[in-house]
């Protein structure tokens, strides 16, 4: 199971919201360099980074930190947050991005993303499938759709996805613990989709139940941010 840190980008800063509200911001570095630069010193070679400008404003705007990021460290990163067309996709490509996440564009322009998964191949492109109620949640969470979660996983992967980031937003931030009995749910049901979990993981043992359960990959922010799993602790699972 791949350990993905997250680096969430307001005005080029490294910030965690919690439970995707941006009223509740917390700086905890004014240089995601120096931050993803700690990360692959400890032996991590992936990183989530998260544009929630551009996830707030419908386009790429942090595309200069993803460049700096990606010529300066030598990490695998997947870029998401804003993602709603070709030149934003060309954009996040161009400047180094190894994946790119697309959630929004999946539920709004089914066509204009399967597009993307055609023209730079399945490998390249991760669903992003955030759930808020049993339901998925777009535009940086501010919006409900009535798609239900594994109907919308299944579709997809049909589609020949073969990633997908579920977070619960419920739990996004809190500390609380992940969503282990959905993440089961979903690797019981799509057993061949590479499930990235992510949310709420504050522990090394929700870890060692996320990589029994069959995640490809965790991601984690917010836990590392606030010394409740320190990078020295993840070095068994690197």
């Amino acid at each position: 199971m791949h350990i993905i840190p997250a680096i969430d980008l307001i005005e080029g800063k490294c910030v965690r919201l919690t439970q995707g509200d941006f009223s509740q911001k917390k700086i905890y570095n004014e240089d995601p360099l120096e931050v993803a630069l700690q990360f692959e010193a400890h032996g991590i070679q992936r990183l989530h980074l998260v544009d929630l400008d551009g996830a707030r404003s419908g386009h790429i705007v942090n595309h200069a930190v993803l460049e700096q990021i990606a010529t300066q460290t030598g990490l695998w990163i997947d870029f998401g947050g804003g993602l709603q067309s070709d030149e934003d996709v060309r954009i996040a490509f161009e400047s180094g991005a190894s994946q790119i996440t697309g959630g929004t564009i999946a539920v709004k322009n089914e066509a204009l993303f399967l597009s993307w998964v055609e023209r730079y191949g399945a490998e390249s492109i991760i669903l992003g499938a955030d759930v808020k109620e049993g339901k998925i949640a777009v535009s940086g969470w501010k919006e409900q759709s009535d798609m239900e979660l594994m109907p919308f996983l299944s579709y997809f992967h049909e589609k020949g996805l073969q990633y997908a980031i579920s977070t619960d937003v419920s739990k996004d931030g809190l500390l609380q613990g992940s969503a282990l009995e959905l993440y089961r749910k979903i690797r019981e049901q799509l057993p061949e989709l590479a499930l990235i979990a992510s949310g709420g993981v504050s522990t090394l043992d929700e870890l060692d139940q996320l990589n029994d359960i069959g995640c490809f990959g965790v991601i984690i922010g917010k836990a590392i941010y606030e010394g409740k799993i320190r990078l020295v602790d993840l070095d068994p699972y690197l």
